[in-house]
């Protein structure tokens, strides 16, 4: 009954446009589970400290206050906020641990509005966000909605080049051994799943972002269990008619029970109730990586971009079948890098997401590309030699050690294969800043990413 009552009002703050879902979208690594802490953080904070200039209803002060709420799916777990603060305010600080199943958060605002006909209902009004976590690899299965077998086999076929095809040998050797048309073996088939999923996993080490399907490199409470036991395979047009009984009919039938019974059904769950999207992309670790992995994480973005529901949100929508009407693209680790170059960040992610964004734009939404960093790691300034200042950031590394330095030039446009002969990029990893308990986390820009995502639902 008390889920009833909850949903029945749910669908009523639907109604009056005081419920966001935000999707925080990004690959493994790209940094969701820092911004979603420090988003959290930002917002629990509002009434008694001010560090949000940009977000117009701090700035009008018409927000009197936030705190989290129980949020509304209860089959899904917490999202760890008390444990991500945990692990930011020990010394030294460590970053929140990555995201490895589905998670929410659920917070009320409370704000005076602007609005006469929600002045009129009541003095203050409520907006009550639900912000959902997940890992970056399982976005990875989305697109597997919209293809067959013998389609997906032939996707990953034709990215065996370059990296990927040395990677591939220790499973392909076994792969082209295997008949097909043999009646079905368990036990052959999970050896060479076993291959191909250390394919991916070695897919990941070496900096690529396109590893499909997602659950073989984080499985959550799927390890071993068969329906994580295929892999893609090269047919000839009469192979692509299974025989029955056989391996190719077997795997065919473990793919269709992972779309509909994993993928399916985390989509629809999950991502077909999302109102606003924020795309989350680390542009500095693919520069240091190469060009086949910087190239291979924009493929990635637009192919996910394609598996969400996007377009105006009217009343029947917002009630029934909600769809994102904004999106914002944020290049993280802005700190890692002089304020100088963040202007050539974002032109870079914007290059990055040309495809993604012409695809989002024909869908009639609003769209804004900044750069952040969630929850700030390092402090910039100038070192002086020779009388020359030249601009610097300083931090501490992983390994503890404090470093000044100039981590070098962000280029404005997409790299050419041979930009990387003329240029190594080198930029480093570094430790979090300490945050005090009874202070909100320091940061670049989040106050920018709130009003784009926040200010018009405050106003």
């Amino acid at each position: 009954m008390k889920h009833i009552a909850q949903e029945v009002s749910d669908l009523i703050h639907r109604g009056l446009d005081s419920h966001v879902r935000l999707a925080v979208t990004g690959l493994s690594r790209a940094g969701k589970t820092a911004f979603i802490s420090s988003l959290v953080n930002q917002l629990l904070h509002i009434s008694t400290h001010e560090q949000l200039p940009l977000f117009s209803a701090v700035r009008d002060k018409r927000i009197i206050g936030a705190k989290r709420v129980p949020q509304s799916n209860l089959m899904v777990p917490r999202f760890s906020y008390d444990e991500a603060m945990e692990q930011l305010q020990q010394s030294p600080a460590r970053w929140p641990v990555p995201t490895r199943d589905v998670s929410e958060i659920r917070l009320a605002i409370k704000y005076r509005s602007e609005k006469r006909s929600k002045r009129l209902l009541s003095g203050t009004s409520t907006l009550y966000l639900d912000i959902v976590d997940y890992p970056g690899e399982w976005l990875l299965d989305l697109p597997l909605l919209d293809m067959d077998f013998i389609t997906w086999s032939k996707l990953q076929m034709n990215a065996l080049h370059g990296i990927r095809a040395e990677l591939a040998k220790p499973w392909l050797r076994e792969l082209e051994a295997l008949d097909l048309n043999q009646e079905a073996d368990e036990k052959t088939l999970a050896h060479i799943a076993s291959l191909y999923t250390d394919y991916l996993h070695q897919c990941k080490l070496q900096g690529l972002h396109w590893v499909q399907p997602g659950r073989f490199v984080l499985p959550g409470e799927l390890a071993g269990a068969p329906v994580l036991q295929f892999f893609p395979c090269q047919m000839t047009e009469e192979e692509e008619i299974p025989v029955k009984n056989s391996m190719l009919e077997l795997l065919n039938i473990r793919y269709q029970e992972y779309k509909n019974k994993v993928v399916k059904a985390f989509y629809k769950h999950h991502f077909s109730t999302f109102d606003r999207q924020i795309v989350l992309v680390d542009c500095l670790s693919p520069l240091n990586a190469g060009y086949e992995s910087f190239m291979d994480m924009r493929g990635a973005i637009e192919q996910i971009m394609h598996s969400f529901r996007y377009g105006r949100n009217g009343l029947l929508h917002r009630l029934f079948a909600p769809k994102i009407d904004k999106i914002l693209f944020a290049a993280t680790k802005a700190d890692h890098v002089t304020p100088d170059q963040h202007p050539n960040m974002v032109s870079l992610l914007q290059q990055m997401i040309h495809p993604a964004w012409q695809y989002a734009a024909y869908e009639n939404i609003t769209m804004s590309c900044i750069s952040l960093a969630s929850i700030r790691a390092t402090c910039s300034g100038y070192i002086e030699t020779n009388q020359i200042k030249s601009a610097a950031i300083q931090g501490t590394n992983l390994a503890g050690e404090s470093i000044t330095l100039f981590p070098g030039e962000v280029p404005k446009k997409l790299p050419q294969p041979n930009y990387w002969h003329q240029h190594q990029f080198d930029f480093v990893d570094f430790r979090p800043m300490s945050t005090d308990a009874d202070q909100p986390c320091q940061h670049i820009r989040m106050d920018k990413a709130l009003e784009i995502l926040l200010g018009d639902k405050l106003k």
